[in-house]
């Protein structure tokens, strides 16, 4: 009982920043820990943070992609932290993830079709065949054109 109402009292008498950019560094900052520890005052939350040697700095992401060997996800306008915790440093992103499959073409840029289109005497449409038939290998397209 009596620690309900010392909550109670602490989450009442708390003010935030009384700039807006402050405030809503703190409610990023706090967000996470609120998430996976309902009920415990933010206030309270940092202190305790502060006490066992852990860190956290917001981030003002904007994109972050997260590349496996199949796939890559993508979050717009995530909430990013890196805390560190005795020298380790672990990174929290917050968003909803849009997942996306891997091309497993080679980018072919306009460079590189003309690079093979000039050495070997041909179109740039041949040359960009050639290109995508040995896997983006210029050196290989150009052999093969030549040949």
């Amino acid at each position: 009982m009596y620690l309900e109402n010392e909550e109670k009292v602490c989450a009442q008498s708390f003010t935030y920043p009384s700039n807006e950019i402050k405030k809503q560094s703190f409610l990023k900052s706090t967000f996470l820990y609120e998430f996976m520890l309902p009920g415990i005052n933010p206030r309270q939350m940092q202190q305790a943070m502060k006490r066992m040697g852990i860190q956290q700095q917001d981030l003002d992401a904007t994109e972050v992609i997260i590349r496996t060997k199949e796939k890559e996800y993508l979050f717009k306008n995530p909430s990013v932290a890196k805390v560190n915790m005795m020298g380790q440093y672990t990174w929290q992103i917050v968003g909803e993830p849009i997942e996306r499959e891997l091309s497993n073409e080679p980018e072919i840029s306009e460079e590189d079709i003309q690079t093979v289109a000039d050495q070997a005497k041909v179109s740039k449409e041949k040359a960009l065949l050639a290109i995508k038939k040995h896997k983006g290998d210029l050196a290989e397209a150009i052999i093969d054109l030549q040949s």
